[in-house]
């Protein structure tokens, strides 16, 4: 049964204290985030606070030269400024050792961002040696420019009012602020905004900012944390902690991070998350609104900012994505009730999820450019176009082949210019209808191949490749060390239960848990079985499957953790009992042949992909 929401959706659950168990569990969980590295020193914050008003000085000069260039008077020039904002886990103060800074930079009406932003103070901050990595993306659906200053990262926003003047005492949170605004200075602005009704709606701030960075770093540890790749980001965590925190207002940190699994296990989306309520506004932007636009409705996982004009702020979630989030907040649940029955620890929660032994396919997918400045281009449009495949893939196979995308792209140190990313493949095996059909994804690749292609600022040197890949040939330089880890507990992919659970204890939690392998075969069953056909990617001989693709090589490794089963991952598995059986593990691939293919888009030079595929679905 799911939880009763109360007769008023914004009265809380519970306003219920702590108990003194629960102050000493959430005592526990501090120092346990402490002891691992999650809060930064008082030096570091020092340092931040010392870049940030650095940055301010710099911005001001920048805003007087360009006032002055384009002919103002000197009035004009002495009252021009610029003011900066802070926004993000920075701003919520959940931001961890090394983190970036999300800043953003409001300016007057006459000072633009075309030429003044991406031009003079590009220009300007290029000539400071402090400033390192500096990489504008203009094009981006907000832009932004992106640098280390002395060291710290600074990812600056801009945003233009329509106003001559800054006022020294700025309120974004008004409405009023955004009047006159052209689209990319309100999305600039937007940051700061839903961060600053986060913070004002929340009750308890520091009981809401140690959940949150439990939460974050929960989803990072399991590999759902990466808003570009469809699964949840900064302000979706903020979002969802916030909610449980208005349902249990008096709670602790401990309690509410076993309520943020009970709630959201138990959600149905798509159902909206939402902090308040969404109004009409004087000032008429469009906002999200399932009711009037029909485009919101195809939302699957909505998490609403709390700041007009509301957004959704999970729009990339796919069905791919949302099956494994809803896996993993189901593995949290599990894992915080044993907690609570004195079976467990908490810090199994934070066990990681091995995600290059969870799967017997994947797609890996390979870029590269001629220079640092073009890679830095091709790879965040590359990866701003990831997400596009797992939906294409889901649409193409009816949801039936799963998608798993790495959150994280991997630098191959042994070549320049070089990044790649990896995609899991299973084959869901509830609830189809379409067994013994085939699923042919090559049009699917083709797909993607040419949206890819349509970057308007492509270069030669800037090439992709799509390929398959079997777990054994996943290259080393992914894995910690350059050593390929022992097979170990997905722990969140299947359920245990009834006979699934008892016969799990036969053969190992990976198996349990590998839907693309399908169910394994008794040794002495026939080969030409219809039975027991499985869905799978094959693939030729190695040299035809990878014509005209980046071979990957062994190289230094870019994966932080170890890999490890405890006995209560193997608890809370979650599988279907159709996946077991007691006999050998011979596998069916049916092969398939595969063709290189490569494609031009015209006018521009030729990018080569070197995927295609036929998928057999099991009978």
């Amino acid at each position: 049964m799911g939880i009763q929401p109360p007769g008023n959706p914004w009265e809380p659950i519970s306003t219920a204290g702590p108990s003194g168990l629960d102050i000493i569990k959430t005592k526990e969980l501090e120092e346990f985030m402490e002891a691992r590295g999650l809060y930064e020193s008082p030096e570091e914050s020092l340092k931040r606070a010392e870049v940030l008003g650095r940055l301010d000085q710099i911005l001001n000069s920048w805003v007087k030269k360009v006032t002055q260039n384009k002919g103002y008077n000197e009035q004009m020039v002495e009252g021009a400024r610029a003011m900066i904002f802070t926004f993000g886990s920075y701003r919520l103060g959940v931001n961890g050792p090394g983190a970036d800074i999300d800043t953003l930079c409001v300016g007057p009406r006459h000072v633009n961002r075309e030429e003044d932003f991406f031009g003079e103070l590009y220009r300007m901050l290029g000539e400071m040696p402090e400033v390192e990595d500096l990489h504008p993306v203009p094009g981006a659906n907000v832009p932004i420019m992106k640098f280390k200053f002395d060291g710290i990262s600074i990812d600056l926003l801009y945003a233009r009012l329509a106003v001559w003047v800054i006022p020294e005492e700025l309120d974004l949170s008004v409405d009023s602020v955004l009047q006159g605004l052209d689209e990319k200075s309100v999305l600039s602005l937007n940051g700061c905004r839903v961060t600053e009704a986060i913070l004002s709606i929340v009750p308890h701030v520091r009981n809401f900012q140690t959940t949150l960075r439990c939460v974050r770093y929960w989803a990072k540890l399991r590999g759902i944390y990466s808003n570009m790749a469809g699964f949840l980001g900064g302000i979706n965590c903020a979002i969802l902690v916030a909610r449980v925190c208005q349902l249990y207002p008096n709670a602790v940190a401990s309690f509410l991070v076993s309520r943020f699994f009970k709630v959201y296990s138990q959600w149905k989306w798509p159902n909206p998350v939402m902090l308040c309520p969404n109004q009409e506004r004087s000032l008429g932007l469009p906002f999200w609104d399932p009711r009037r636009n029909v485009r919101d409705r195809r939302d699957l996982m909505p998490i609403i900012t709390p700041a007009y004009p509301y957004s959704n702020t999970s729009y990339n979630v796919s069905l791919s994505t949302l099956c494994v989030m809803k896996a993993e907040i189901e593995r949290g649940k599990e894992i915080c009730e044993a907690v609570e029955a004195g079976k467990a620890g908490l810090i199994s929660l934070f066990d990681p999820f091995c995600f290059f032994t969870a799967y017997k396919n994947y797609l890996h997918i390979d870029i590269t450019a001629r220079n640092l400045e073009d890679f830095m281009n091709w790879k965040g449009w590359v990866e701003s176009r990831l997400r596009l495949l797992t939906m294409k893939v889901d649409r193409d196979t009816w949801g039936q082949l799963q998608c798993h995308p790495h959150p994280d792209g991997f630098l191959d140190k042994s070549k320049q210019f070089r990044s790649c990313y990896f995609v899991g493949l299973r084959r869901k095996h509830v609830g189809c209808d379409k067994k013994g059909e085939l699923f042919d994804i090559r049009s699917t690749i083709e797909e993607f191949k040419n949206c890819v292609g349509m970057y308007t600022s492509l270069k030669p040197g800037m090439c992709i490749g799509v390929s398959h890949k079997k777990r054994s040939d996943i290259p080393l330089f992914v894995f910690p060390g350059g050593i390929r880890p022992a097979h170990c507990s997905t722990g969140g992919l299947g359920k245990v239960c009834g006979e699934a659970a008892e016969k799990s204890r036969n053969f190992s939690p990976l198996q349990a848990v590998e839907g693309v392998v399908g169910r394994k075969r008794k040794a002495d069953e026939s080969d030409t079985s219809n039975k027991f056909r499985k869905c799978d990617y094959a693939a030729t001989s190695r040299s035809e499957a990878l014509a005209g693709d980046i071979k990957a090589e062994e190289g230094a490794s870019v994966q932080p953790s170890e890999y490890s089963l405890t006995p209560l991952q193997e608890q809370v598995i979650r599988t279907c009992s159709s996946l077991f059986n007691d006999g050998g593990e011979e596998d069916l691939t049916t092969p398939f042949p595969t063709a290189a293919s490569a494609s031009a888009v015209p006018q521009k030079p030729v990018i080569n992909f070197s995927f295609t595929s036929l998928v057999q679905a099991n009978s």
